[in-house]
């Protein structure tokens, strides 16, 4: 039988983890995995409306407030965007950090946060604009005026009595997805398979206390249970319920010192605060990652036009940059995507 709440969640507050990726789709660039983990006075807490008006899902109200919201919405390729994004993400990393300070390097963003989620570091080395990861950010905000906002932050959760006890992106280099995809020949595995320790890490840190993780849907699956029950071997995997939109699971160690509930769901960005929190951060390393790559390449050919590395535009920046890349030498799995 399925837990019940009770059996899963503290009576006097709820945690809450969300998880969603950036940059599955394009040809270059990483894919980035954002996630975030809450702890909320209650399970019926609405962390926007608890926030409120200091944090918001209106991208238009980004002049007070911190945005979460699918970064679909957050983002487009505009300064206000850019600096809507990086406040976001940056304004809430900074929570983590003792002086709540908003400032990173783009090393640390992509690859230590946390350190033990990245890639090993063959897959980074291999990528050289990777290498040049000591730019400072924010890059699009002077860090005093940002720090000043993520203050009030700091105030407005403690009011709310909300806590943003984890938070992070792990960055998957092209090279990594490569060789991942000539294992699983299959897209939608190499997604699973590099999600997997953040399940893990989701389980293993905060399902004492019981954890409920929404998972924004992986393409046309609905069915998680096998999969689940192979990532969890030592813990008892319970099917709640499945359909199109939104499939539950409980995950439970046998000695009932840890439980989880994971959602795959459709849209978890518009359902869960977490998953939006996720979304936006890994939105926002993409974005870094792929400023590295066209500040590499343009430094060695000025007048090529950058790429955010989505298939038709990648197209055509591989064709511009064709004399460039023979010149290079670089190998063509550690630059293209295979799928």
């Amino acid at each position: 039988m399925p837990l019940t709440d009770a059996e899963l969640f503290s009576a006097s507050h709820a945690t809450f983890a969300g998880i969603d990726e950036a940059g599955l789709g394009p040809l270059l660039g990483p894919l980035t995995l954002g996630f975030a983990v809450l702890r909320v006075p209650s399970h019926d807490c609405d962390p926007w409306a608890a926030l409120a008006p200091l944090v918001s899902d209106d991208p238009l109200h980004d002049a007070r407030a911190f945005v979460v919201a699918d970064s679909k919405q957050v983002f487009k390729r505009t300064a206000r965007c850019h600096k809507r994004l990086e406040a976001t993400a940056l304004g809430f990393l900074a929570l983590l950090q003792p002086t709540h300070a908003p400032r990173t390097n783009l090393a640390r963003l992509l690859f230590e946060s946390p350190a033990e989620l990245a890639v090993a570091p063959q897959f980074i080395a291999r990528h050289p604009w990777y290498r040049e990861a000591a730019r400072e950010l924010p890059a699009h905000w002077d860090p005093l005026t940002l720090e000043l906002r993520v203050e009030s932050l700091v105030r407005a959760l403690r009011r709310a009595r909300i806590e943003l006890v984890d938070a992070g992106v792990r960055t998957l280099t092209e090279s990594a997805l490569n060789d991942s995809f000539a294992r699983t020949q299959n897209k939608s595995l190499t997604h699973w398979e590099f999600s997997c320790p953040l399940f893990r890490r989701v389980y293993e840190q905060h399902g004492a206390e019981g954890v409920e993780l929404w998972v924004d849907r992986h393409g046309g699956r609905s069915h998680y249970g096998p999969l689940l029950g192979r990532a969890f071997p030592e813990a008892l995997v319970e099917w709640i319920d499945e359909s199109p939109q939104r499939s539950r699971y409980s995950i439970r160690a046998r000695d009932r010192s840890r439980r989880m509930r994971i959602v795959f769901s459709e849209k978890a960005e518009s359902s869960s605060f977490a998953v939006a929190l996720g979304s936006c951060l890994a939105k926002y390393a993409r974005e870094c990652a792929m400023a590295a790559f066209n500040a590499y390449f343009a430094a060695r050919s000025p007048a090529l036009t950058p790429t955010a590395g989505y298939t038709t535009d990648a197209r055509r920046w591989l064709a511009e940059a064709e004399a460039l890349l023979a010149r290079l030498e670089l190998p063509h799995g550690d630059l293209v995507r295979e799928r």
